[in-house]
This record gives C-alpha cells, structure tokens and sequence, in this order.
C-alpha cells in the first residue's frame, strides 16, 4: 500500500484496508448464515448479491485487476465481473436498503461506504492487498481473535499518527475501568453517543457476552444492547468493523451528529439504560445545533452540550439508568451556563461520585487533566464522593509508550462497593456544592495541595504572588549590588 500514489500516510492506508476486509468479513459471515439457513431448512437472503459479493470478483486468483478493477469498484456505471454493464461495486453499496424498512445489515453497508472513498489509483497494487486479505479466514475463532488484537493495534497507530484528529480516543485501562465499574447487565440498553471506534462498545459487549448462558441470551445480545453515534466518516467505519470484528453481528451505530436532536424531542421510548462516553471537548458547535437546547443552557463547548445530551437519554424507570462521563477538568469550576447545567445534575440526578484521573492520562495526545463523572436518576444528589486515582509510585507523568494501566484501578474498583474516607477518597454534601455555585473542583483534603487543580481566578492569584514575591528578592538584591559596588 506504502507504494500506492494515492495514499499518503497511515490516516489513508488504514481506513484502505478496513474496507476491504469489511467486505472479506461480510461474505465470510454470509457464508455461515447461508450455511445455518439450510440446516434450519429457511430460505437465505444474502445482504450483497452477485455480482458484488467477494466471493464473485475478489477471491478468484485470476480475477479482474489493474484499471478494471478501479473501474469497477468507483464508477456509477461500468462492465463488471460477470461480464455484464450496470453500477460499480461502491454505488451499488451505497444503494442497499434493509428489506420491508426495517434496519438490517444492508443500512450498515449503504452507510458504512456513504462515507468510505478508495483512494488507492493502481489496480495492480490492489489486487495485491484483496489477495492478502483474502487469505484471512473470518469464519476461524482463532483467526478472528488475532484480528481483533491486530486491529486495536492498528487503531492505536492511527491514534500516534492523528495528532489533532486523536480526540476520539480514550486509554484503553480507563475504558475497562468505566466499564467494570458501571456494569452493564445483559437486558440493559448500552448507548455511546460520541463512539468514535467504538472502545467503549467494544468494551460493553465483551462484558455482557460474559453473561450470555443461553440462545436467548446471545439474541438480546445481538439485538438490544449496544447502540452508539458518531459524526465523522473515518471513526464511523471503524466502529462498524472493531464491533464486526468482536462479534456483534449488526451494529447499531448512527451516523451524524448526536447533537441534531432536538433535546425536548427525546421521549421515553428514546432513552436507556448505561451510557459509556468520552465526548470530544474543546470543539464549538454551529449556530444550528444550539438551538436543540433550552435558552438558558446553550454553549459553544461541546462536552456541556452532551452532558445535557446524556442526562435526558437517561432511562428513569423501571430501573434508573446511569452514566459514566470523561470531562475536561474546566467544567468542574465552569460558571454560567456551566454552573446552571451542574445544578441539574446535582438536584435531578445522583452524581454520587467523581474520579479525579491523574495527570497525564491522555498523554501526549492532550495535557488537560481529566475527571470522570458518576451519576444516575435515582434522584437528587445527597453526597458526592470524590476519589483521586494516583500516579504510580515514582511516576511523574503517563506517556506514549507507558500509559496507565487497568491494574492501577484495582484499590479504586474494591473501594466502589466499600466506600470510606481514607487518604484517596472523600465525601462532599451536595448542599455544600450548589452553595458554592455548583463548583465541583473539590481538593482532596487528605493531600498537598496540586496547582494544576486550581481554579482559574486562584491559579492566577497564586502565580502573580510568585511573581510579585520574585521582583521583591530581584529588588534586594539589585540593592545589594549597588551597595556594594558604591
């Protein structure tokens, strides 16, 4: 691919390649349900149909290549493998519709390549890659396993060479810990609306397939409990296979901005049960957008519009849903509009404990100290609980190529159920922090104070007493000098 003129670096060969083992998974995967159905005696509807199964112009050793086989997957018409003249491979993808309007695997593909370009302009090359991926067998445990560890890795290269684009990443140890913490239970509806490649998903099902004991089981699995969103094309597709690639047979990921929807439009029947977000931060969102919430909370700052988003999503009844939120360490002291939004939360629902993430977390990525907020709809915060996860020992930062690691979580995850104050945790009531203007920026009382947790206003008070306190020393000194050069 490195000798393909068209792709220009890791950003444009990875998204290449998911592509076209996407297609080699879906007819292996079709494969097996056309098996299945025969045995079960039922008729079998492909989800691709020939001439474009994989199967039909890929797997064949002499089959279509070089300018031919570009032609035939990009242009809207051209003579196919068959040898008969109708639309090219991508067109005709991105035509499929699920069958009496219901949303099957044909919405996923038409989605999946609405937003998917080759790039690759030489035919020759490409053959090379499809008879590569050709050679990997989807329908083999074992095979499937070691793809599903090849491509997180390939997903964490991409995240080295994104710079800027690596906002939809979140460490892998912090994903786990959400995870076990909140656990999901199967039955419950498990929603990321900001998915990005789908960590948190991933992370949910493998957990609640944990729980699967019967057929039954292993279909709620597969129909009711993973749903996710995600606005940019590239992450989108790369959801659809790390959840193909896992197991999870249909995903159920939306595509476009979670944000759209008009918050007083998200009824009951819209709501569920666990939400597992890290929802970027730091972005600004058009005019538009900001008019799907109430006047008084609109912002720029996109994590507060999804943390508005994700309290209404919240399932109140029978069983209260619950969060677990990756925020930027600013909305914790943030006022205004910030503040009212806080408010909500602590007297609508039980933010009853935040994880203070150490510095560094989502090093080299970003350097902005991170939290994680715990709430659900019981009903209104009575004490939050604040639990600072350390560095390890001897550690001054995370890094690139040492990040934190699941292990470190294990004193905070047998603490959650035994919950006392000690050195890491302690309590603050509710009423103490809706006096305090809903300033959630709470100092573990038990540590030495950390300058990188102050609010804004005290950080820089702290650093013009330095800086007055230098120019006093400098003062006396220059005294001194001229003292003694009189």
């Amino acid at each position: 691919m490195r000798k393909d003129k068209g792709l220009n670096g890791d950003l444009d060969r990875l998204p290449m390649l998911t592509w076209v083992m996407f297609l080699k998974f879906l007819d292996d995967s079709e494969r097996m349900r056309e098996q299945e159905s025969q045995l079960a005696g039922e008729k079998f509807v492909p989800a691709i149909a020939t001439p474009y199964r994989w199967r039909d112009w890929a797997s064949k050793a002499d089959g279509i290549t070089g300018d031919e086989l570009i032609a035939f997957i990009n242009q809207e018409e051209c003579i196919r493998p068959d040898g008969t003249r109708g639309p090219g491979l991508f067109p005709y993808l991105r035509g499929l519709q699920g069958r009496n309007g219901n949303l099957d695997r044909r919405d996923v593909i038409a989605t999946v390549f609405k937003g998917t370009i080759n790039r690759m302009i030489n035919g020759y090359l490409l053959r090379d890659v499809i008879a590569k991926v050709d050679a990997i067998h989807f329908d083999s445990t074992e095979e499937l396993h070691t793809l599903g560890h090849l491509y997180e890795s390939l997903l964490r290269e991409m995240r080295d060479a994104a710079g800027d684009s690596g906002e939809f990443y979140t460490p892998r140890a912090v994903v786990r810990f959400m995870v076990a913490v909140t656990d999901p239970r199967l039955g419950e509806s498990v929603l990321d609306p900001a998915c990005g490649t789908g960590g948190f998903l991933v992370e949910a099902y493998q957990h609640l397939a944990a729980q699967c004991k019967t057929v039954a089981d292993r279909r709620t699995l597969q129909q009711k409990s993973i749903e996710g969103g995600e606005a940019k094309s590239l992450p989108y597709l790369l959801a659809q296979m790390n959840l193909l690639l896992h197991g999870l047979e249909s995903p159920q990921i939306r595509s476009g901005n979670s944000l759209e929807v008009k918050l007083t439009e998200i009824g009951e029947r819209d709501r569920v049960d666990v939400i597992l977000t890290n929802p970027p931060f730091g972005g600004e969102e058009e005019r538009g957008i900001l008019s799907n919430f109430p006047e008084d909370k609109r912002t720029a700052e996109t994590a507060m519009l999804f943390l508005q988003l994700i309290m209404r999503k919240l399932r109140r009844a029978p069983k209260p849903g619950r969060a677990a939120v990756v925020i930027p360490n600013g909305t914790l002291f943030g006022d205004g509009v910030c503040a009212r939004i806080k408010e909500e939360l602590l007297k609508q629902f039980n933010l009853h404990t935040i994880v203070r993430l150490p510095n560094g977390v989502f090093a080299p990525y970003t350097g902005i100290p991170t939290n994680i907020l715990f709430f659900d709809r019981s009903g209104p915060t009575k004490d939050t609980w604040y639990y600072e996860q350390p560095l390890p020992e001897g550690r001054k930062n995370y890094t690139k190529t040492a990040p934190i690691q699941f292990e470190e979580f294990a004193p905070c995850i047998a603490w959650w159920n035994n919950r006392q104050e000690n050195e890491r945790a302690w309590r603050v009531p509710a009423s103490e922090l809706l006096a305090a203007g809903c300033n959630l920026d709470r100092k573990n009382p038990s540590a030495k104070e950390d300058i990188t947790h102050l609010p804004p206003e005290q950080l820089a008070a702290s650093i013009l007493a330095k800086e007055q306190r230098i120019a006093e020393i400098v003062g006396r000194i220059q005294g001194l000098l001229s003292k003694h050069s009189a």
